[in-house]
């Protein structure tokens, strides 16, 4: 549970927005796990939730998260077991453990088996979304939440988004596309891996959404910012 510090009001982070990710929350504790998404998808990011450890291993098997929040005590496989099976696989998505196990012998576990980072139960939000924003920097080499292609820049800390110089005004599902695409530049994404990425699992999705997006991005910015790849998906091509 969050520390009773969190009950004050999230006004003061929604302009201190972290990085736009696709984060899966493991715990079955629905107060939490409801409060947690709340708190996350306020930040902007898409937000998929589940409650036992065999659904967590088997959804890190088959998509992609840029970050995982995991609890240790959960049904079916406990959190070590997940850690174990998502690290066996070669999977190296950051992993922030929350738990209420607050002994060194867990921690030290914990970490042995490919967590990425520790926070014990009751822990302040505040605390919990600068981590979330760590643990991204240091999985993309970052050392700053800013994201540089040619002349343009978005700055994942503060929203914004610049184009030769000129603030660029996008909303929430335009930011986070033009995010995934220009984390990937030089590769193609599918339709599929973007929807994923950008809506999440329990989002509705006009069957258009994207679509519209792109376009959107490229009249906004600049036409041959982002290639279709017919039957395929969607890409931004590298700099030299």
């Amino acid at each position: 549970m969050f520390a009773p510090v969190e009950a004050v009001s999230l006004a003061g982070y929604r302009n201190r927005w972290p990085p736009i990710l696709r984060i899966l929350i493991v715990e079955d504790d629905p107060l939490l796990g409801e409060g947690l998404i709340a708190a996350l998808k306020r930040q902007g990011n898409t937000v998929d939730w589940l409650q036992d450890g065999t659904s967590a291993i088997a959804a890190l098997r088959s998509e992609e998260f840029d970050l995982v929040l995991l609890d240790l005590g959960l049904p079916r496989q406990d959190g070590h077991a997940v850690l174990a099976a998502v690290r066996g696989a070669g999977n190296r998505v950051p992993i922030l453990i929350l738990t209420a196990r607050d002994q060194v012998a867990d921690r030290v576990r914990g970490l042995d088996l490919g967590a990425d980072d520790y926070l014990v139960k009751p822990f302040d939000l505040s605390e919990l979304l600068a981590r979330v924003r760590a643990l991204h920097r240091r999985a993309q080499g970052q050392t700053s939440n800013a994201i540089v292609h040619g002349d343009l820049r978005l700055d994942t800390a503060a929203h914004l988004c610049t184009w030769k110089g000129r603030v660029v005004e996008l909303p929430r599902r335009e930011f986070a596309l033009l995010c995934c695409l220009i984390e990937s530049a030089g590769r193609v994404l599918t339709r599929d891996a973007v929807v994923q990425r950008v809506y999440g699992w329990d989002e509705s999705l006009e069957s258009n959404a994207l679509e519209v997006h792109v376009h959107h991005l490229r009249k906004k910015l600049y036409p041959e910012l982002i290639r279709t790849i017919r039957g395929v998906g969607y890409m931004v091509e590298a700099l030299p």
